[in-house]
Protein backbone atom coordinates (compact mmCIF):
# COMPACT_ATOMS: atom_id res chain seq x y z
CA UNK A 1 0.00 0.00 0.00
CA UNK A 2 0.80 3.39 -0.19
CA UNK A 3 2.04 5.12 3.08
CA UNK A 4 1.77 9.32 3.26
CA UNK A 5 4.02 11.54 3.55
CA UNK A 6 3.33 13.12 6.60
CA UNK A 7 3.73 9.66 8.32
CA UNK A 8 7.36 9.31 6.84
CA UNK A 9 8.39 12.71 7.97
CA UNK A 10 6.90 12.13 11.37
CA UNK A 11 8.77 8.43 11.81
CA UNK A 12 11.78 10.57 9.99
CA UNK A 13 11.41 14.01 12.03
CA UNK A 14 11.73 16.12 8.87
CA UNK A 15 9.64 18.67 7.25
CA UNK A 16 7.36 17.49 4.66
CA UNK A 17 9.41 19.70 1.98
CA UNK A 18 12.46 17.59 2.61
CA UNK A 19 10.40 14.04 2.20
CA UNK A 20 9.05 15.00 -0.81
CA UNK A 21 12.79 16.48 -2.32
CA UNK A 22 14.18 12.53 -1.07
CA UNK A 23 11.23 10.78 -2.40
CA UNK A 24 11.43 12.32 -5.80
CA UNK A 25 15.16 10.98 -5.09
CA UNK A 26 14.17 7.43 -4.80
CA UNK A 27 11.66 7.45 -7.73
CA UNK A 28 14.30 8.75 -10.48
CA UNK A 29 16.51 5.90 -8.96
CA UNK A 30 13.59 3.17 -9.12
CA UNK A 31 13.44 2.41 -5.42
CA UNK A 32 9.31 3.91 -4.79
CA UNK A 33 6.85 4.81 -6.85
CA UNK A 34 5.76 8.18 -5.65
CA UNK A 35 2.10 9.11 -6.37
CA UNK A 36 1.60 13.20 -5.84
CA UNK A 37 -0.86 13.60 -2.99
CA UNK A 38 -1.46 10.19 -2.50
CA UNK A 39 1.88 8.86 -1.22
CA UNK A 40 4.20 6.74 -1.48
CA UNK A 41 5.46 2.86 -2.00
CA UNK A 42 8.60 0.85 -2.90
CA UNK A 43 9.50 -0.98 -5.95
CA UNK A 44 10.61 -4.35 -6.24
CA UNK A 45 14.19 -3.07 -6.55
CA UNK A 46 13.55 -0.64 -3.44
CA UNK A 47 11.93 -3.90 -1.46
CA UNK A 48 15.09 -5.73 -2.38
CA UNK A 49 17.51 -2.74 -1.26
CA UNK A 50 15.46 -2.05 2.28
CA UNK A 51 16.23 -5.86 3.21
CA UNK A 52 19.20 -6.05 2.29
CA UNK A 53 20.02 -2.80 4.64
CA UNK A 54 18.15 -4.19 6.79
CA UNK A 55 19.82 -7.29 7.48
CA UNK A 56 23.34 -5.33 7.28
CA UNK A 57 22.01 -3.30 10.18
CA UNK A 58 20.98 -6.12 12.54
CA UNK A 59 23.18 -8.47 12.11
CA UNK A 60 25.54 -5.70 13.17
CA UNK A 61 23.43 -5.23 15.97
CA UNK A 62 23.72 -8.95 17.47
CA UNK A 63 27.21 -9.05 16.77
CA UNK A 64 27.66 -5.58 19.13
CA UNK A 65 25.92 -7.36 21.73
CA UNK A 66 27.15 -11.00 21.62
CA UNK A 67 30.85 -10.37 20.09
CA UNK A 68 32.01 -6.76 21.59
CA UNK A 69 29.42 -7.21 24.60
CA UNK A 70 27.76 -3.41 23.96
CA UNK A 71 24.24 -3.47 25.71
CA UNK A 72 21.46 -3.30 23.52
CA UNK A 73 20.28 -0.17 24.70
CA UNK A 74 23.45 1.12 22.69
CA UNK A 75 23.57 -0.43 19.23
CA UNK A 76 21.02 0.56 17.16
CA UNK A 77 23.40 4.01 16.70
CA UNK A 78 26.38 1.77 16.49
CA UNK A 79 25.14 0.19 13.68
CA UNK A 80 23.70 3.21 11.97
CA UNK A 81 27.41 4.19 11.67
CA UNK A 82 28.95 0.93 10.91
CA UNK A 83 26.48 -0.55 8.36
CA UNK A 84 27.86 1.97 5.97
CA UNK A 85 31.41 1.07 6.21
CA UNK A 86 30.92 -2.64 6.50
CA UNK A 87 31.62 -4.91 3.31
CA UNK A 88 29.61 -7.33 1.97
CA UNK A 89 32.73 -9.96 3.03
CA UNK A 90 32.54 -9.31 6.62
CA UNK A 91 28.56 -9.06 6.69
CA UNK A 92 28.57 -12.80 5.58
CA UNK A 93 31.63 -13.59 7.73
CA UNK A 94 29.38 -12.12 10.79
CA UNK A 95 26.41 -13.60 9.78
CA UNK A 96 28.17 -17.20 9.64
CA UNK A 97 30.13 -16.81 12.93
CA UNK A 98 26.66 -16.00 14.81
CA UNK A 99 25.09 -19.15 13.55
CA UNK A 100 22.76 -17.58 10.59
CA UNK A 101 20.55 -15.63 13.31
CA UNK A 102 17.08 -15.33 12.83
CA UNK A 103 16.56 -12.17 14.86
CA UNK A 104 18.49 -9.20 16.30
CA UNK A 105 18.89 -8.55 20.13
CA UNK A 106 15.49 -6.72 20.25
CA UNK A 107 13.71 -9.84 18.50
CA UNK A 108 13.58 -8.27 14.84
CA UNK A 109 13.67 -10.67 12.60
CA UNK A 110 17.00 -11.14 10.18
CA UNK A 111 16.36 -11.32 5.96
CA UNK A 112 18.53 -14.12 4.99
CA UNK A 113 20.65 -13.80 1.92
CA UNK A 114 18.24 -14.16 -0.51
CA UNK A 115 16.11 -11.40 1.44
CA UNK A 116 13.53 -13.69 2.86
CA UNK A 117 12.20 -13.45 6.24
CA UNK A 118 10.25 -15.46 8.76
CA UNK A 119 7.32 -14.05 9.63
CA UNK A 120 6.11 -14.27 13.44
CA UNK A 121 2.88 -14.83 14.98
CA UNK A 122 4.11 -13.14 18.45
CA UNK A 123 1.18 -11.04 19.94
CA UNK A 124 1.77 -7.82 22.47
CA UNK A 125 1.08 -7.88 25.90
CA UNK A 126 -1.88 -5.65 25.43
CA UNK A 127 -3.93 -8.84 23.50
CA UNK A 128 -1.89 -11.91 24.70
CA UNK A 129 -3.89 -14.46 26.95
CA UNK A 130 -4.21 -13.69 30.59
CA UNK A 131 -2.40 -15.95 33.10
CA UNK A 132 -0.46 -17.83 30.81
CA UNK A 133 3.73 -18.43 30.31
CA UNK A 134 4.48 -16.12 27.67
CA UNK A 135 7.85 -14.87 26.80
CA UNK A 136 9.54 -11.73 24.94
CA UNK A 137 10.36 -12.46 21.74
CA UNK A 138 10.34 -8.98 20.06
CA UNK A 139 10.21 -5.05 21.35
CA UNK A 140 8.93 -2.41 19.09
CA UNK A 141 10.66 0.22 20.18
CA UNK A 142 14.72 0.82 20.09
CA UNK A 143 15.30 3.96 22.21
CA UNK A 144 17.67 3.69 24.54
CA UNK A 145 15.41 4.80 27.37
CA UNK A 146 12.80 2.21 26.78
CA UNK A 147 14.74 -0.50 26.65
CA UNK A 148 16.49 0.26 29.84
CA UNK A 149 13.29 0.63 31.34
CA UNK A 150 12.65 -2.96 30.02
CA UNK A 151 15.93 -3.89 31.67
CA UNK A 152 15.52 -3.08 35.06
CA UNK A 153 11.82 -4.69 34.73
CA UNK A 154 13.47 -7.96 33.70
CA UNK A 155 12.03 -7.88 29.92
CA UNK A 156 14.70 -8.58 27.89
CA UNK A 157 13.70 -10.87 24.55
CA UNK A 158 13.67 -13.98 25.92
CA UNK A 159 12.41 -13.40 29.40
CA UNK A 160 9.32 -15.51 30.57
CA UNK A 161 6.45 -13.97 32.67
CA UNK A 162 2.66 -13.82 32.94
CA UNK A 163 0.04 -11.02 32.00
CA UNK A 164 -1.92 -11.10 35.66
CA UNK A 165 -4.17 -8.89 34.93
CA UNK A 166 -5.01 -5.72 32.27
CA UNK A 167 -6.87 -2.49 33.69
CA UNK A 168 -7.76 -0.21 30.61
CA UNK A 169 -9.19 2.17 33.11
CA UNK A 170 -6.29 2.75 35.06
CA UNK A 171 -4.20 1.96 31.70
CA UNK A 172 -2.37 -0.69 33.71
CA UNK A 173 -0.84 -4.19 32.57
CA UNK A 174 0.19 -6.08 35.37
CA UNK A 175 3.39 -8.56 34.90
CA UNK A 176 4.01 -11.67 37.10
CA UNK A 177 7.68 -12.41 36.55
CA UNK A 178 9.79 -15.65 37.57
CA UNK A 179 12.44 -14.63 40.47
CA UNK A 180 11.22 -10.74 40.22
CA UNK A 181 8.73 -8.49 42.21
CA UNK A 182 5.28 -7.98 39.58
CA UNK A 183 5.80 -4.87 37.94
CA UNK A 184 3.06 -2.83 36.07
CA UNK A 185 3.40 -1.21 32.26
CA UNK A 186 1.09 0.94 30.74
CA UNK A 187 -0.68 0.41 27.72
CA UNK A 188 1.77 2.08 25.41
CA UNK A 189 4.43 0.34 26.75
CA UNK A 190 2.96 -2.88 26.90
CA UNK A 191 1.76 -2.48 23.15
CA UNK A 192 5.40 -2.40 22.41
CA UNK A 193 6.23 -5.70 23.75
CA UNK A 194 5.57 -9.17 21.82
CA UNK A 195 5.66 -12.25 23.24
CA UNK A 196 4.84 -16.30 21.91
CA UNK A 197 3.16 -18.38 24.30
CA UNK A 198 5.27 -20.87 26.04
Amino acid sequence: GLVGMGRIGAVLKVAPGTVTAMIKTLAESGLVEYEPYSGVRLTGAGQKLATHVQRRHRLIELFLVEIVGLDWSEVHNEAEHLEHAVSERLIERIDELLGHPSADPHGDPIPDRLGRLVESSSSSLLVCPLQSDVRVVRVGDQSPAFLKLLERRGLAVGSRLQVAERSEAGDSVELTIPDRAACTLGFKAAAKVYVDEV
